[in-house]
């Protein structure tokens, strides 16, 4: 019972959608209603605000990350109950049920998931992620390269029988899906890069944000 309850909160946690807020406080239009119209940081920064965008970012890596820390402070199996916190974390910013299950693409919280569970973890994910994004300019190239090789960062550190591993697993195949249309650019040429600005407020355009 005790893991239900911690996925039930995990998830509902991660149905928290720090785009849709900040928007709101920020008076920026539905994050939803322009550029891909998906609620992260990527397609909020397409605003040109700034300072909008790193605080959803930040709103949503920190809930991937309080996630798995209230989990292993709190689990009856401390280990067991943050590795079900960080695959219900990111479940629910995909499909949260705050927003009409309208969610982002899962890659900030998934980020400070991978954080909660390691250190080293997260940054040798992040720094993948940074190492595409600069050389491409790509998010949804950088973020895909990052799952696939989340897994494997996984295995250095622990092992095939480890919570964390099958957590990870869990949570790649979740961005993967969640990229599928921006898979389909990229085979196209036509993905967009970070920073591109919409045409119009309601126009959807072919870049990879994430969140």
């Amino acid at each position: 019972m005790n893991l239900i309850v911690v996925a039930v909160a995990a998830y509902l946690l991660g149905s928290i959608s720090f785009a849709v807020l900040v928007s709101r406080a920020f008076s920026l239009p539905d994050p939803r209603s322009y550029g891909s119209g998906n609620p992260g940081a990527t397609n909020v920064l397409r605003t040109g605000r700034k300072a909008a965008a790193v605080l959803t970012l930040l709103g949503d890596a920190a809930k991937g990350g309080l996630a798995v820390y209230c989990a292993h402070r709190f689990g009856a199996e401390p280990v067991l109950a943050a590795a079900v916190a960080g695959v219900a974390v990111v479940i629910g910013h995909v499909l949260p049920i705050f927003h009409r299950f309208e969610g982002g693409k899962g890659v900030s919280t998934a980020a400070g998931a991978l954080f909660g569970f390691s250190v080293w973890l997260g940054i040798g994910t992040l720094a993948t992620w940074i190492t595409i994004a600069a050389f491409f300019r790509i998010s949804s190239l950088a973020a895909l390269v990052s799952a696939i090789f989340a897994p494997a960062f996984t295995l250095i550190l622990f092992n095939f029988e480890h919570p964390y591993f099958a957590a990870v697993s869990a949570v790649s195949v979740v961005l993967l899906l969640r990229h599928k249309s921006n898979i389909a650019k990229l085979l196209a040429g036509t993905e967009g890069k970070i920073g591109e600005r919409p045409e119009g407020s309601a126009a959807r355009s072919s870049a990879g944000e994430q969140s």
